[in-house]
Parts: C-alpha cells; sequence; structure tokens
C-alpha cells in the first residue's frame, strides 16, 4: 500500500473515530425545561424567620414544591421523599435547598409551616403569606389549588408536581409526583455536578 493511500486510510479512521457519538450524557428522570428558564422571583414569609425569596438560594440546586401541612397524602409523601434524598446525598446535601410554598394560608402561618415541615428536615423552608401573594407566586409558577369544603373543614386539590432550579436560579426540570428518593438522588446528583 502505498504511503498516500495509507494515510488517506489512516485519516479516514481518525475522521470516523472523530466523528462517531460518544457515551451519552446522563439524562435527568424528570422533565427537562429546553431551553431553562428563570425561576420566577418572590417575596414571602419564611420559616426561617427571613424574607423568603428565590434569588437568596443561588448557589444551591432548589426543589421548589407546593402544598398544605393539612395535606393527608401526597404532600408528606413528597417530603418524605425529599428528606430521604437529602439524607442518601450525605454531605452533599448541604448545597440542596428545599422550598416549600403554602397553598393555604388560612391554616399555614409561619409557626404551623415550621413545624410540619420540622418533622422531615430542619432544613426545609417553608414560605406564606396572604392569600393574593401566594395566588401571584402559583400563577407565576404554573400551580393550580382548588379550596374543596368537607364538612366544616376544606382541603386543597393541586398540583403536585416538583420544579428542580439550578445554582444559577434557571428551572431545569419538573419532576411529577410518585418519583422515588433515588430518582431525586440521580437527578441533584448531576445537576450538583454542573
Amino acid at each position: 500500500m502505498s504511503r498516500l493511500a495509507l494515510a488517506l486510510l489512516s485519516f479516514a479512521v481518525a475522521l470516523a473515530h472523530a466523528a462517531a457519538p460518544g457515551p451519552a450524557a446522563p439524562m435527568l428522570k424528570a422533565g427537562v425545561f429546553e431551553p431553562p428558564r428563570g425561576a420566577p422571583d418572590f417575596s414571602l414569609q419564611g420559616t426561617d424567620g427571613r424574607e423568603l425569596k428565590m434569588s437568596r438560594h443561588r448557589g444551591k440546586i432548589v426543589l421548589l414544591a407546593f402544598g398544605y401541612s393539612s395535606c393527608q397524602a401526597v404532600c408528606p409523601t413528597t417530603l418524605a421523599t425529599f428528606a430521604e434524598a437529602r439524607r442518601r446525598l450525605g454531605a452533599a446535601a448541604s448545597n440542596v435547598q428545599v422550598i416549600y410554598v403554602t397553598v393555604d394560608p388560612e391554616r399555614d402561618d409561619v409557626a404551623h409551616l415550621k413545624s410540619y415541615l420540622g418533622n422531615f428536615d430542619n432544613t426545609f423552608i417553608g414560605g406564606t403569606g396572604t392569600a393574593d401573594q401566594l395566588s401571584v407566586v402559583r400563577k407565576d409558577y404554573g400551580i393550580s389549588a382548588q379550596k374543596i369544603a368537607a364538612g366544616d373543614s376544606y382541603s386543597y386539590s393541586h398540583s403536585s408536581f416538583t420544579y428542580l432550579i439550578d445554582r444559577a436560579g434557571k428551572i431545569r426540570a419538573l419532576m411529577p409526583y410518585g418519583h422515588s428518593p433515588q430518582d431525586y438522588v440521580h437527578d441533584l446528583t448531576l445537576l450538583l455536578a454542573e
């Protein structure tokens, strides 16, 4: 084989190898926002005694969820999932902030919401405010919440997905209700590695 033919063959092999797809980048388990969009900022009363603003948590990965302390099934399951995911992350959990915004300002004042969240993880921060303030936040995040009368009490039917927000304050993904702690660990690990 001539030197030219050998050089061309070597070049063709190198080109084919360079063009071949490498290992695929790991994918998030949650539904990805492409392109990511900025997480709308808000100002609520935080259960940590400070003003709760999304912008305050830049530099951390945020799990943002909506619910209420009197919820009987979905909310406690979601919060227990978050707590278990943070436990499994070990030291890396210090770079993850759970923010839980109530849809029930009548019952979820700061003290009550703080006590409720503390049953799951003392690092969780709850947000509450007036009905109007919370309505604006829900609208900005596409959250539905409908009050349902039940005798002399009431419950809420509300959106049950979780936003995953990166360190730069961009909404990267939306995790539907029912995913395991391991799915959260998987996605959080990828976002923390960026």
